[in-house]
């Protein structure tokens, strides 16, 4: 939690007052002091007072190298810190000067009150003069009181800073004149604690300092001159410095010895160094405590910045957040200590505190030893908390034998006040043996913090009586107060707490008066004022705060602000420099203004720096050196810009700057304007127009809540205004702080007769909480009480006060400066008695059995155990355990394993021996003591646990008992083995049975924690166990239940489930059995219920009942409860959703009782389109009546409306005829029938009543409709037997003359037949339904009395579901499987009326469905629907099935193809598979030549084509059916067995002629056939066939081929050659059939498209595909529709 704003430390930014010069003028002066002469004039007289009143006061004096730190001032401390005395130096100056003798002298009466008067000579600091005589007289009225209250503890230096010269005076200089001035800042040391009685002193000593400093700062009446003075003057200065410099110089030696004493002392305590490290002026001590006793240790810590202590056990930091209820750590006013509750054996430890700050740490140590006592002693003595130890308790370094007994009689106990009463603690201290020469010290602390007198507090010791007195009681003072008796190194101590109640009010109704004001961060013309909000608020809500503020020394106070703020923190600028104020806070609600405050202590309007000197001693004492000072000139310097600008604190009412004074300033003083824009503009308005800003902070009002404002400040001097800071960023008006939320977990337990404890938790989120109120109620009073009236910081607090019998609720709420959060939930009621029994006497419980190891590693093991059969009248709280080592079977000694109880039923015993041998045995503790120890355990050897499986669950007990069931509950084992707990086991079995006789009671693993087991035989014992699982299996069983009976037992009682006459739903539970200390322990799903948010627990005598706040989804579960010192009488009842439902509709009825409803509001149309509205009630009485309601509306019985009650049947109606646009709206119908009502409302807007006018208007319509011919049955479809959809209607009053026609997507459907109607049915039939067939098919009936249609659609889901039907019929009609042999493979087929594609086809082989490959694979020709298996083998034997799924049924077809079947198939498919190859395989050319080529003489011919076959074809040519070879002009060739080229370079007409290419293999061979035309020059045209650059015509060729084995009737080949450039004679075929021909100039560019071209021919073979067709019973063409 970071510290609030004001509370942060600042830096010092003026150093000048450590200026080097004047550091080493002090060196310099200190080595030549015997040797300078003396400069001084003074009195014998007046020094010889100065000395014995320096001797009477006992006060330190001023040591050379002290008081050579004048940037900081001296300091002089008495030894006890109660005077201050200050030495006086006169001065000569001058020959001129000595003839007014400004001689020193202190009489008697003035130095009695140590107060000094300066007296200067010269005229040139006269003003000077009158404002030090001023300043003395009023620091010496002041030193009366030496308890001015610090007001802050970091301060900024002055920024009028002067710098010292050097000026050393030598012996020929001694005589010489000279003017200086000597800046002497006086000053004094104040107390922290106490107040200054005579306030008007605050005034002048703040006045008189700023004075000084302004006189210095500016010059005025101060001069150095450098002029030569007359000779006259020399003369009378020498003669005066020789007269006096003997007698001078032996009274500096006697003053320099007196200093020399005390030099040590002040090099501790000097404050003018401002970093300084460490030091511990009271060390912690160490202890030696009785076990359950609690130790403080104390210690005090010096040091700047405040040093920060931390506390260690053992060298290890002490975390207070990891065991709130040990250890208890504060840290208040330079005093800190470490708190330990209730030691123990593990307390034993050297305790260290450390305390560090940035120039250092240190450390200081103590020790704490804890023992236990073993004689007889009261109990009560270890737990009386305020009430003091015997002798044999008392705490001493050396053990139990303390040198004096110190006892408290007739002690003071709890006291209540009210404000403004006198309140008095007294305590008569006895102590034996009794020393006169050795007296007590009495110290008194509030909250653990020392009280000092004050004129609030008064203290008195007699010598016997010890007695504090609270003058004039305030909020404030309330606390626990402790007194403390201390005789040397021993003190007792002995506490109660005072409780102060707010004075009554002078106007009724108003709140209580804010406490604790404070006045942070003060400055010259601003200081910040908190308070703390009051726990009374008068019954209305605090509405803000008045701050008012008087000037010290007048009695006039002014308010502060104009209108209330919220925030509990107020910045108040505008004050005056130099003077002190004081403060109080008012709080206001809407009925009044409350009493004022208790004022705040003064507070200066000082600079940081100017409080600091204050507060010191007096910064120039005289110590034989002269530092002069001269201004050095500063016209000219405009200040810097300020640096660090912050916004440190933002609330709704305002925001407070805070900055760095620039280093660029020069020594005039300097003052700042503000200014201020809105966030993302540049538009800067200056706020301080009128009042000028002297000090480094601002606080900035009148801004927009809820906007963003930046920020900058600029210096100003006389030489002008400075450049703005940087810019803040972007600030929010808003509070930063938020108001905290409720605390949670409110607990209240029994204390005494009188009190009671209440503990909480703090609520999430919490910043800079002040504390906590706390408010208690008796319990059905309604009025809450506060029980503090000053804010509790602990979440921990005793209400005193209470009366004894009554039962109280309590509440909490949270406070800071933000405000007071919402009040806590209220607690569970708790009847005021005393903790221990409530008065009863109990016995120590019974011994713990059946000790188990829970879980073993090397050096600890982890030991469970069976709570005691008697638990002695109360509640066991807590249990003891014992170890002791077995070697070799021999026991060894008994050892305690824990000092402090523990609570659970299983303990970890640590620092054990691997592989040691250890017995146990545990002991249990109640209110009454401690019982008798267990038997002791069998031997358990201590080794590491490395199984996989988890150890044993532990605490498996028995609740709910009945005669065939009961609950067992069981904790997590401690060992968990390798891998989590997935899971548990329950076993058992009858408790006389044998081991193997366990049997398992879940065969999954559970993963609650509960199990209940039914299945019981009444009257038989059982023994239960359960077992761990995680992955690597189940574990240990855990130990053995006691044996259990089946029976419910006589008076046992469930839970019942209530709903009260106002609907509050409650599970309550009733036992007869119980003792004065049951309790009733509520859980859900077996798990204590923790949040109270859900359930209010309500227990008198012996009921409880917890009722439900508010019954949700949250609330379902199993609630049990368990009353504790019973013979497990328990019951659970389990809440599930149906549960739930039925209790909250029962709730529902119970508040609003009703007339039941049979059935709620409801419309109807009735046959002529008339709207009925109704409802029936289960019953009525003669009186009921009925409220008909329209749009809040009442409507009655009339022409519109037809109303009607019957109280017979219970039945309202109300009939409208007709419902038109402005019925739109809600109609309710109200029943009353006695105190019981109802009402059904029946909302009919938008589509709703759109959709029922239509339903009526259309139910008019049919009405008339039906007077006509017309549908009695719409337009329907079915599918008939052949697969054939017809389209069907029913009618009815028809006549000769009525028509019907039908229309398909408005297009009519000529019909030839004519319908006769005979039988009222109508049909059209659609014969091979498809989609094609889909739409809207309409069917008209008219004639003479009208027409009425009927209209179908058959799209979308209308037509799916068709076609489903469809399907349907088409699956029935399929054949039986057949088998069909293929070159293939072997070929499944079945035949159907016809196919359509929503039909699908799946195949199963051998019971696994067939995925489809390249290998297997279905399909359809025309109505056959095959299964192709191609390249069969026997893996494809067996049963096939084909499934025809219409949408919703499959149909199977089912065909054996095994053994003789697969036989006959498999012969048949590799005959024809052998003439396949032959076929596929046979030479043929796939790029075919052309079969003409004309070409001009002398161009170059290339025709190329590609040939395929298996094996490789033989290639041959022929030219006029004679064999060709390839010569120079005609090249022929054949590559890679693919392609065939032939080429002639010069075409002549002798090449003329029919070429052959042939090709053969041994499946065959093929010729093609190509004729070449040579056209002679002379015979060249100009185009062919308009081509005019490559004369060369070709003409589609024929191609004949000639097969070993050819079947004409198989498949057509289809060659598809690549050619790049065809010219046609004829035609222009298709470019893509023809291989390329190339001519001359193209040869390249044709040899690369046929290499990209080469092997890209194809064979396509098609297969013919089902042709579809719709064929209509005496369908004709369409013709649209009229």
């Amino acid at each position: 939690m970071s510290l609030p704003f004001y509370q942060r430390h600042h830096e010092h930014y003026d150093r000048a007052y450590r200026h080097k010069a004047l550091q080493s003028t002090v060196s310099q002066y200190q080595k030549e002091a015997k040797s300078r002469s003396a400069v001084y004039a003074q009195g014998s007289t007046a020094y010889a007072r100065r000395s014995a009143a320096y001797r009477h006061a006992s006060a330190a004096d001023f040591s050379l190298e002290s008081s050579a730190a004048y940037s900081h001032g001296s300091s002089a401390y008495d030894l006890d810190s109660t005077a201050y005395s200050y030495g006086s130096t006169a001065y000569d100056h001058s020959a001129a000067q000595s003839k007014r003798s400004a001689a020193y002298s202190l009489d008697s009466e003035s130095l009695s009150k140590r107060s000094a008067a300066y007296s200067h000579g010269s005229e040139s600091i006269n003003k000077l003069a009158a404002a030090y005589r001023l300043g003395s007289e009023t620091y010496s009225l002041g030193l009366k009181d030496a308890n001015l209250m610090i007001e802050d503890q970091s301060y900024k230096m002055s920024p009028k800073a002067k710098r010292a010269k050097q000026n050393l005076i030598s012996e020929d200089k001694e005589n010489e004149a000279m003017d200086y001035s000597v800046p002497i800042f006086t000053g004094r040391e104040t107390s922290i604690s106490g107040i200054t009685d005579t306030e008007e002193e605050r005034i002048k000593e703040s006045a008189a300092y700023v004075a000084k400093r302004n006189l210095f700062a500016t010059g005025e009446g101060v001069s150095v001159s450098k002029v030569a003075k007359s000779t006259s003057e020399e003369a009378h200065h020498e003669k005066k410095s020789r007269k006096v410099a003997i007698r001078e110089s032996a009274e500096r030696v006697a003053l320099k010895k007196t200093l020399e004493e005390t030099q040590a002392f002040h090099k501790k305590l000097n404050q003018d160094k401002l970093l300084h490290p460490p030091e511990f002026v009271i060390e912690p001590r160490s202890h030696t405590v009785w076990e359950k006793q609690n130790v403080k240790f104390h210690c005090s810590v010096a040091g700047w910045p405040a040093p920060r202590v931390t506390w260690y056990k053992n060298n290890v930091p002490i975390d207070v957040q990891a065991h709130p209820d040990k250890y208890i750590i504060e840290s208040r006013y330079g005093l800190h200590s470490l708190e330990i509750s209730e030691c123990d054996f593990d307390d034993i430890a050297q305790y260290r505190a450390s305390a560090m700050n940035v120039k250092g740490e240190i450390s200081a140590y103590a020790s704490l030893v804890v023992k236990r006592y073993k004689g007889e002693i009261d109990a009560s003595l270890l737990y009386a908390g305020t009430v003091c130890m015997p002798l044999g308790f008392g705490v001493t370094p050396h053990g139990y034998a303390s040198r004096f007994e110190i006892k408290f009689v007739d002690a003071f106990d709890v006291a209540f006040g009210r404000e403004g009463e006198t309140m008095s603690l007294g305590c008569t201290v006895v102590i034996s043996p009794d020393i006169k020469r050795f007296k007590p010290d009495i110290e008194w602390y509030r909250n653990g913090v020392l009280i000092t007198p004050s004129k609030w507090v008064q203290m008195q010791w007699s010598g016997e009586r010890a007695a504090l007195t609270l003058t004039h009681a305030n909020k404030e003072d309330e606390g626990l107060y402790t007194l403390r008796v201390v005789m040397g190194d021993y003190y007792e101590e002995y506490s109660s707490y005072v409780f102060v109640r707010d004075a009554d009010a002078e106007i009724p109704g108003a709140p209580g008066a804010p406490l604790d004001v404070r006045c942070l961060d003060a400055n010259k013309d601003y200081v910040i004022v908190s308070w703390k909000q009051p726990a009374v608020d008068g019954g209305n809500p605090i509405l803000g705060y008045f701050i008012d503020r008087c000037e010290v020394g007048t009695t006039h106070w002014t308010q502060c602000n104009e209108t209330p703020v919220k925030f509990a923190r107020f910045p108040v600028t505008g004050l005056i420099e130099g003077r002190s104020y004081i403060f109080r806070v008012r709080a206001v609600n809407k009925a009044g203004i409350s009493l004022p405050s208790r004022v705040s202590e003064p507070v200066a309007a000082l600079d940081p720096s100017d409080r600091a000197r204050l507060r010191s001693h007096p910064s120039a004492p005289w110590t034989g050196q002269i530092i002069v000072t001269e201004e050095e000139p500063a016209e000219g310097v405009v200040p810097g810009p300020p640096t660090d600008l912050q916004v440190i604190e933002a609330t709704k009412n305002y925001v407070v700057l805070s900055w760095k004074p620039p280093g660029q300033r020069g020594h005039e003083g300097i003052m700042y304007f503000v200014e201020k824009c809105v966030a993302g503009t540049e538009d800067w308005q200056r706020v301080n127009t009128e009042i000028p800003v002297k000090s480094p902070r601002f606080a900035v009002f009148d801004l927009a809540e809820g906007k963003s404002y930046c920020f900058r400040v600029r210096c100003c001097n006389s030489a002008g205004i400075g450049e703005p800071s940087e810019a803040t960023e972007a600030t929010v008006v808003d509070d930063k702080l938020d108001i905290p939320k409720a605390p949670g977990r409110i607990m209240p337990t029994r204390n005494t007769d009188t009190s009671v404890v209440v503990t909480w938790t703090e609520p999430p989120d919490a910043k800079e909480l002040v504390g906590y109120y706390i408010e208690s109620s008796v319990v059905g009073s309604g009025c809450w009480e506060p029980c503090n009236n000053n804010p509790v910081k602990d979440t921990r607090f005793i209400c005193h006060g209470l009366i004894n019998g009554e039962k109280y609720i309590f509440r909490v709420r949270a406070v800071n400066a933000a405000g007071l959060s919402e009040f806590s939930q209220d607690s569970e009621p708790i009847e005021v008695q005393a903790a221990i029994g409530g008065g009863l006497l109990h016995a120590a419980p019974s011994p713990p059995y059946d000790i188990m190891v829970l879980e073993s590693v090397r050096d600890s093991m982890v030991l469970g155990w069976k709570q005691p059969k008697v638990t002695g009248g109360t509640e066991v709280t807590g249990y003891y355990v014992n170890y002791r080592e077995v070697i070799d079977g021999v026991p060894g000694k008994w050892m305690e394993a824990n000092i402090k109880a523990v609570t659970e039923r299983a303990y970890r015993i640590q620092d054990l021996k691997e592989n040691m041998v250890y017995q146990f045995q545990v002991a249990a503790a109640n209110l009454a003591g401690v019982g008798t120890p267990s038997l002791p355990s069998q031997p358990f050897k201590c080794e590491e646990w490395t199984i996989a499986v988890p150890g044993p669950p532990h605490d498996v007990t028995c609740t709910e008992v009945r005669k065939d069931s009961l609950v067992l509950l069981w904790k997590e084992p401690v060992y968990t083995g390798r891998s989590p707990i997935s899971g548990y086991y329950v076993d058992m079995k009858e408790t006389e049975a044998k081991e193997e006789r366990w049997r398992s009671v879940n065969e999954k693993p559970l993963q609650k924690k509960f199990l209940k087991i039914g299945d019981l035989k009444e009257g038989v014992s059982y023994v239960f166990r359960v077992r761990a699982a995680n992955q690597a299996g189940v574990g240990k069983p855990s130990d053995v239940t006691d044996p259990v009976i089946a029976e419910t037992r006589p008076g046992t009682k469930e839970v019942v489930v209530d709903v009260d006459d106002n609907g509050v739903i409650s599970l309550n539970f009733e036992c007869d059995q119980i003792s004065p200390n049951s309790k009733f322990v509520w859980s859900k799903n077996y798990e204590p219920i923790e949040d109270d948010s859900r359930l209010n627990i309500d227990t008198k005598g012996g009921k409880s009942k917890a009722t439900f706040k508010d019954l949700g989804e949250d609330d379902l579960g199993i609630y049990s409860c368990i009353v504790t010192d019973t013979d497990g009488v328990s019951s659970s009842h389990t809440i599930d959703e149906e549960e739930m439902k039925r209790l909250l509709a029962l709730s529902h009825e119970r508040k609003f009782p009703t007339v039941p409803l049979a059935s709620e509001l409801a419309v109807e149309i009735l046959e002529k389109g008339e709207v009925r509205f109704w409802l029936q009630a289960e019953k009525l009485s003669g009186n009921a009546k009925a409220n008909f309601v329209f749009n809040d509306k009442e409507i009655f019985n009339g022409e519109k409306y037809k109303m009607k009650v019957d109280q017979k049947t219970g039945l309202v109606e109300m009939i409208m005829d007709k419902l038109e646009d402005k019925d739109e709206g809600t109609y309710t119908f109200q029943l009353q029938d006695g105190k019981a009502t109802n009402q059904s409302s029946l909302v009919l807007i938008g589509d709703v009543f759109k959709k029922l006018q239509d339903e009526a208007d259309f139910q008019r319509k049919e009405w008339h409709r039906k007077q006509g011919p017309h549908f009695v049955d719409k337009l329907g479809w079915e599918v008939t037997d052949e697969c054939n959809v017809m389209l069907k209607c029913k009618v009815a009053n028809i006549k000769k003359e009525t028509h019907i026609v039908w229309y398909k997507d408005d297009r009519q459907i000529m019909v030839d037949e004519e319908h006769d109607f005979k039988d009222g049915v109508c049909t059209l039939l659609i014969s091979e339904f498809s989609k094609k067939d889909a739409g809207t098919y309409e069917v008209i009936l008219k004639d003479d009395r009208g027409k009425d249609s009927s209209e179908l659609k058959l799209n979308d889901t209308a037509f799916a579901d068709l076609m489903n039907e469809v399907c349907r019929k088409i699956a029935l009609s399929a054949t039986d499987l057949k088998i069909q042999s293929t070159a293939e493979g072997i070929r499944l087929y079945s035949y159907v009326n016809y196919y359509v594609e929503d039909l699908r086809v799946g195949w199963v082989h051998n019971d696994t469905q067939i995925r489809f490959t390249d290998r297997v694979k279905t399909g359809v020709t025309g109505e056959q629907i095959w299964l192709q298996i191609n390249e069969p083998t026997p893996q494809d034997k067996g049963k096939y099935i084909m499934e025809l799924f219409d949408g919703k049924t499959a149909h199977k077809k089912t065909v054996d193809l095994s053994g003789q079947a697969f036989d006959e198939a498999f012969a048949e498919f590799q005959r024809l598979k052998q003439a396949a190859i032959a076929e596929k395989n046979r030479a043929r050319v796939l790029g075919g030549l052309p079969d003409v080529v004309t070409i001009q003489e002398g161009k170059a011919l290339n025709l190329s084509c590609t040939v395929w076959g298996d094996p490789t074809p033989e290639v041959s040519w022929l030219k006029n059916e004679k064999s060709f070879v390839s010569d120079a002009n005609c090249i022929l060739k054949y590559e890679s067995g693919k392609k065939v080229s032939f080429t002639i370079s010069t075409v002549s007409t002798l090449d003329s002629g029919k070429y052959s290419l042939v090709v053969k293999n041994k499946y065959g061979t093929e010729t093609s056939d190509v004729t070449v035309i040579v056209i002679s020059v002379s015979g060249q045209t100009d185009t062919v066939q308009g081509h005019n650059q490559n004369n060369l015509t070709v003409s589609k060729k024929k191609k004949t081929m000639t097969a070993s084995k050819r079947n004409d009737a198989e498949k057509k080949d289809f060659i598809k050659p690549q050619v790049e450039e065809i010219i046609a004679t004829e035609e222009t075929p298709d470019p893509n059939e023809f291989p390329p021909v190339e001519t001359e100039k193209d040869t390249k560019s044709n040899q690369l498209a046929a290499k990209k071209t080469d092997g890209k021919a194809t064979v396509a073979e098609m297969v013919s595909q089902p042709t579809e067709s719709m064929d209509r019973q005496g369908k004709k063409p369409l013709e649209k529709k009229p």
